[in-house]
């Protein structure tokens, strides 16, 4: 089977064993309002009997020989190291032949020496939220007391790098942010962070069926009517902000960290330029093979569209391989290719975007097309930048040369053969 067959046979799950549950208040967070689709829900801990049968089933559905398991929240480890030792232990029961292994996203401020101990001894690959220097993070990113957190997400980095636990850091880019892109960057590289994403954060103010919901941000865009509420949140970057971002951090990676710090936003676009399958849903041509679990083991088409809407049933009752190969599922993934304006069609970025995530398509294209993402100037803007240099790293590659000598062409003239 060839790989890219394989990848259209497996899927992945997101689980969020505390549901919606977190000891912070960030807010622009897009899950922890998710509370309000559980009313009077006494408890937002995933049973021992959900988690053995997701274990499970998980690994019996999958004909991959690694089977990723991504825990997250909310805040997962609310659910007490002991959760995860279970899980760890469910694992190994049922593996058999296939290698497992374990992601965490985590806000940092829960970890201690023992958490960063069993971290490191089971291998589990960390992501830690942290959006910049302390000013920049504790914007946004508080307490339930409405206090600040960087300290305490500072101490647990500390704590990573003490136990030598595998870990990356994950930065939200809000309006806020966006401007300080150099000082954010450097920032981490001081840090010793080696491995970096930058996350967009874009959220529509609440619709008619968001406030029927009890929910503060909107539930997603239709793709084919034009959407009444098109105002986003005060917190929400701007398009060519996020572009001017993800530029201004790229000029500086590309003339001295290639190689040496790793920012997943440029692996994702180096991607499309060899001619691979985007490494995530965000940019693949169509979606619907990344689906999460939740605490109570319903499962939802995808972490962005966990509404009643997109509940695909429960793990007590279906196998997680017919819900996620469901004619429904299908349709959800493919809508995202189909439902394209015609100026995304059109667009000479297209390869690399894909319109992004379904979620933030609620413009209307410059001829009146419903489905335009609100992201699509900035997106533009980015790619187009990136392109010359994307294609020198391609060259580099494909004659058996490391990605790093690009900072070396860079000092001489720049020849891209077209």
């Amino acid at each position: 089977m060839n790989l890219l067959k394989q990848r259209e046979n497996n899927f992945h799950i997101i689980a969020k064993p505390s549901g919606p549950l977190c000891n912070l208040d960030c807010h622009y967070c897009f899950y922890t309002e998710k509370e309000a689709l559980f009313p009077g829900q006494p408890s937002y801990k995933m049973s021992d009997v959900t988690l053995e049968n997701f274990v499970s089933n998980y690994i019996k559905s999958q004909k991959a020989p690694e089977i990723p398991f991504v825990w997250q929240g909310g805040e997962p480890t609310l659910m007490g190291l002991d959760f995860y030792k279970k899980v760890v232990q469910f694992q190994k029961k049922y593996a058999g032949d296939k290698k497992i292994s374990n992601s965490l996203q985590t806000n940092g401020t829960l970890l201690d020496d023992e958490w960063c101990e069993f971290l490191s001894a089971n291998d589990f690959l960390v992501g830690i939220s942290i959006d910049g220097p302390p000013d920049v993070h504790d914007y946004y990113r508080v307490n339930r007391g409405g206090k600040p957190t960087s300290d305490q997400v500072l101490r647990g980095l500390s704590l990573l790098l003490k136990y030598d636990v595998s870990y990356n850091v994950l930065t939200c880019v809000t309006k806020e942010s966006a401007p300080r892109a150099l000082e954010i960057y450097r920032y981490f590289k001081e840090k010793g962070v080696r491995y970096l994403q930058f996350i967009p954060i874009v959220e529509r103010l609440p619709d008619t069926k968001a406030l029927q919901l009890g929910l503060r941000h909107a539930t997603p865009p239709s793709l084919t009517q034009s959407e009444v509420q098109k105002a986003v949140s005060p917190w929400t970057v701007g398009p060519e902000q996020y572009g001017d971002f993800l530029i201004e951090v790229f000029e500086e990676w590309v003339r001295k960290d290639v190689g040496r710090v790793h920012v997943m936003n440029f692996e994702w676009a180096l991607a499309a330029w060899l001619g691979l399958p985007s490494p995530i849903c965000l940019f693949s041509e169509t979606c619907g093979n990344a689906g999460i679990i939740e605490h109570t083991g319903d499962v939802y088409s995808c972490d962005h569209f966990m509404y009643p809407d997109y509940k695909l049933g429960n793990i007590t009752k279906d196998s997680l391989k017919k819900m996620m190969s469901s004619i429904e599922q299908k349709e959800f993934g493919n809508v995202k290719r189909d439902t394209l304006p015609n100026q995304c069609r059109s667009c000479e970025v297209r390869f690399a975007c894909h319109g992004e995530c379904p979620k933030h398509r609620f413009l209307l294209s410059d001829d009146g097309e419903t489905g335009l993402n609100y992201l699509c100037t900035g997106y533009k803007k980015y790619f187009s930048h990136i392109h010359r240099y994307m294609k020198v790293i391609v060259q580099l590659l494909e004659h058996n040369l490391p990605a790093s000598d690009i900072m070396k062409v860079i000092k001489g003239p720049l020849v891209v053969r077209n």
